[in-house]
């Protein structure tokens, strides 16, 4: 395994120093995207949503009630309550 460069190793770090904000512009992002898609699309996109929500430890039946509500607004008053807490 090669070695990596100093700018590297400070992107690396950087990355996983802002983790929580990079998740959160993430899910900004999906919100928007549950909003136009349908069917197959819809539900891919949760499962997505679902593995942002669980990096930023958000409880699995906060969770699973979202998925089960299937509603982009209860997931955008999240976002929006969790980004002001950050």
């Amino acid at each position: 395994m090669a070695k990596r460069s100093p700018h590297q190793e400070r992107v690396i770090k950087d990355y996983y120093k802002n983790q929580d904000a990079i998740m959160l512009q993430r899910l900004g992002g999906l919100v928007s995207d549950l909003y136009l898609a349908e069917g197959k699309a819809r539900e891919r996109i949760w499962k997505r949503v679902a593995g942002a929500l669980q990096k930023l430890q958000v409880p699995a039946s906060r969770i699973e009630h979202l998925i089960r509500c299937d509603n982009p607004a209860l997931l955008a008053n999240l976002v929006k309550t969790l980004t002001e807490q950050r």
